[in-house]
């Protein structure tokens, strides 16, 4: 099979798990690469027409050892035929547990044939200036890695003889699944007076949980604490003053300090 056409299909509230998926479509060296963004909601509202002889490369962050269940949701509409797909999650330097796992069993459930999978790191979604946790990543040596990695699954996918033969891709996890996000209702607030209401808080919402009316009014409810509003906040506008949450935080900074490398899947780095 000749890889020609590339799907980058992915949830990536703040950016992190686009920029993997991104490295290794570069990687892969197609001219025609198509994004399917499912982060805000009017990308869960789009049509996607049924895959069927591309390569898909599908990427989610990892929010306690799973799959974030908004990105599931997401990922449901999306149709394929025995495509074949890289699969990607990308975790704040803790550990991603299951949640590969889970994205291979997701991906066949939908008609993909998974050949690859990898856990990447990215900046932890808690992590800020005074509490680093993986700040900065991927980094140049991760987006490297990555773009090395496309390349040589590419060179796999155009020997195959049969695409289409399941790959019988070994990826580690535990069925049933553990872990998960804790059962929490609370979100980011907006300190008024570095805040200039410029809506940007709002435009990278996932969940459209925020909304501009004069202020910044947040739907606790809905907020799945990504943190892409405060990553994206201009003034700094926004920020956690829950304790438990500024606990978690301050756990993984000095618990999941020391750097770990993304790990690799069917095809080795």
């Amino acid at each position: 099979m000749k890889v020609e056409q590339v799907k980058l299909i992915y949830f990536s509230p703040t950016g992190t798990t686009r920029k993997v998926v991104e490295s290794i479509a570069r990687g892969i060296s197609v001219a025609d690469v198509e994004h399917i963004d499912l982060t805000l909601p009017e990308g869960a509202r789009q049509a996607i027409k049924p895959l069927s002889d591309e390569l898909a490369i599908i990427g989610a962050p990892v929010y306690g050892g799973r799959l974030p269940v908004d990105a599931i949701d997401r990922l449901n509409p999306v149709k394929a035929a025995n495509t074949p797909a890289i699969l990607v999650v990308v975790y704040g330097n803790r550990e991603f547990e299951d949640a590969l796992l889970e994205l291979k069993n997701v991906a066949i459930e939908l008609g993909f044939n998974p050949v690859a999978g990898a856990a990447f790191i990215g900046e932890h979604s808690f992590a800020t200036e005074d509490v680093p946790i993986a700040n900065g990543r991927p980094d140049s040596r991760d987006v490297q890695l990555a773009m090395d990695w496309g390349a040589k699954i590419k060179n796999k996918i155009n020997a195959l003889q049969s695409p289409g033969a399941p790959m019988d891709l070994e990826i580690p996890g535990r069925f049933p699944y553990e872990g998960g996000v804790r059962s929490m209702v609370v979100s980011p607030v907006t300190q008024a007076d570095p805040c200039t209401v410029c809506g940007t808080c709002a435009s990278v919402c996932p969940t459209a949980a925020i909304s501009i009316n004069g202020s910044v009014a947040t739907d606790i409810e809905l907020c799945i604490r990504c943190c892409a509003c405060i990553k994206n906040c201009p003034t700094g506008a926004r920020v956690w003053e829950d304790e438990t949450m500024k606990t978690i935080a301050t756990w993984l900074n000095e618990n999941c300090s020391a750097r770990k490398e993304p790990r690799m899947f069917g095809i080795d780095g």
